[in-house]
């Protein structure tokens, strides 16, 4: 969902939070539409434990390897067993865990609890009852005893994690998507960072002729593009309804006149050579890592990015945030910041589903969740946690989102699975100069139609 807001800068971060996402921002949490589509009645979904009581035997934590790495979930697990004697727990992380988790959520050989990353259709585990509901361990007390375990996430981030009242995922880290810039090779040739389309162009020109790529992507996931370029200047185009139409499957929305736009405007980019050469066959590491190393100015990235590449940050290198440049004379808010999140769950088929609970209580405690934004650099959902200090690199994100009068978010790429897929398709395609940016809209309109009237996909509306 979408809310707009007037902010003082000097709001604290966690009540900006919690009025920007009172209407649901970020992964998921949709509101069903009416004839949503078939799905089993989750007012018989299996109750998890409390987290409570003697805890032991193994617990088997599966989580995605990602931006933020699985080092923080490992230690978090071993001082937990620590607490608890005779349990044993592992954790497994992997890039691309979601296709171990698929065969496993088939044969019900799951784990306790996981966190499948972004290309596992978690609302389909949902609307097939693979996923136990939390709300009877949420109203129980939290780890550290700061009243109910509900209680210390803000109220409006774990609505993202709900349907039809029912909470079947647990929010941990809140993200800000943006571009980044190194500081240092700006002010090497008196550079500023553009705040427009315009001064983009014009800065592009710039670095060019620097002999510098000005901009490079994460080809081989055109999501980066998509949510880095597509739609944040299709919103500030045509304002924050031009998205919800698209995300809300209405006829013609995918092709509408700021959509349009903004598939010119990155076509436009790519004609004018100014994305690094052979970015589109580049995975999100190796575009990054380009950047990294001075091949190209700016990239498109989440508020992991420093944490996902600190291990392989070239000595002197520091990178900043700046919100994606807007579009002069457009309908939206130049103010819009665009976030999300990537939730936690535990399977009905889990076997040990007591300790994951008390695990994840564990690590969502007021203390982890500090040190979890001290050490990766991330917002989080839970109360009290941007006392913690903020690294550097996320001063920038987290000021973008206090500032902002407008905070929303991409929701359909986690409701429509093949029809993200399509659509990714398709802006490789633009990338590769095989389409035309009329083109481009068609396909996306195209896969928009073809989800809108399939019956047995369950609907979804951004309020």
């Amino acid at each position: 969902m979408v809310f707009t807001k007037a902010m003082n800068v000097k709001t604290s971060l966690i009540a900006s939070l919690t009025l920007i996402l009172a209407t649901g921002c970020g992964s998921g949490g949709g509101t069903p539409a009416a004839g949503s589509g078939p799905g089993k009645s989750e007012a018989a979904a299996m109750e998890a434990p409390t987290g409570e009581g003697k805890i032991t035997g193994k617990l088997e934590i599966v989580a995605f390897k990602g931006g933020y790495g699985t080092d923080f979930y490992e230690q978090a697990a071993k001082e937990f067993a620590a607490k608890n004697p005779g349990l044993q727990a592992t954790v497994e992380g992997d890039p691309h865990v979601w296709e171990k988790l698929r065969p496993r959520m088939v044969s019900g050989d799951t784990p306790d609890i996981m966190f499948p990353g972004w290309d596992m259709d978690q609302w389909g585990l949902v609307q097939d009852g693979q996923l136990m509901a939390l709300d009877q361990a949420l109203d129980s007390p939290s780890f550290d005893k700061r009243g109910t375990w509900r209680s210390t996430f803000d109220p409006n981030v774990l609505k993202l994690c709900q349907k039809d009242g029912k909470t079947y995922m647990l929010p941990l880290y809140v993200m800000v998507y943006g571009w980044w810039y190194d500081p240092a090779v700006f002010a090497k040739h008196g550079w500023t960072p553009p705040k427009s389309y315009d001064e983009l162009l014009t800065l592009c020109d710039k670095i060019k002729a620097a002999g510098i790529a000005p901009l490079t992507f994460q080809g081989q996931y055109p999501y980066y593009m998509i949510e880095g370029m597509l739609l944040p200047w299709a919103c500030s185009i045509g304002g924050l309804d031009a998205v919800k139409a698209a995300q809300n499957l209405e006829p013609g929305a995918w092709k509408s006149p700021a959509m349009l736009q903004a598939a010119t405007m990155i076509a436009e980019l790519r004609d004018k050579g100014d994305f690094l050469d052979g970015s589109v066959g580049m995975s999100h590491t190796e575009s990054q890592t380009q950047f990294l190393n001075g091949k190209a100015a700016m990239i498109p990235c989440g508020s992991w990015l420093e944490s996902e590449m600190k291990n392989v940050m070239p000595a002197g290198v520091t990178v900043r945030f700046f919100n994606c440049p807007v579009v002069t004379g457009g309908k939206g808010d130049p103010t819009a910041a665009l976030i999300g999140i990537e939730p936690w769950m535990v399977p009905t088929k889990a076997k040990n589903p007591n300790a994951a609970i008390g695990f994840y209580k564990y690590m969502t405690s007021l203390d982890k969740a500090k040190q979890f934004v001290e050490e990766k650099g991330t917002l989080m959902s839970i109360v009290g946690s941007d006392q913690a200090k903020l690294p550097e690199t996320l001063v920038a994100p987290a000021e973008v989102v206090k500032s902002a009068k407008t905070v929303w978010a991409v929701q359909y790429r986690q409701w429509y699975k093949a029809m993200q897929k399509d659509i990714e398709g398709a802006m490789t395609s633009l990338l590769n100069k095989e389409l035309t940016p009329e083109q481009f809209c068609d396909r996306c309109e195209a896969a928009a139609e073809k989800t809108r009237n399939d019956d047995s996909i369950a609907k979804y509306k951004v309020q």
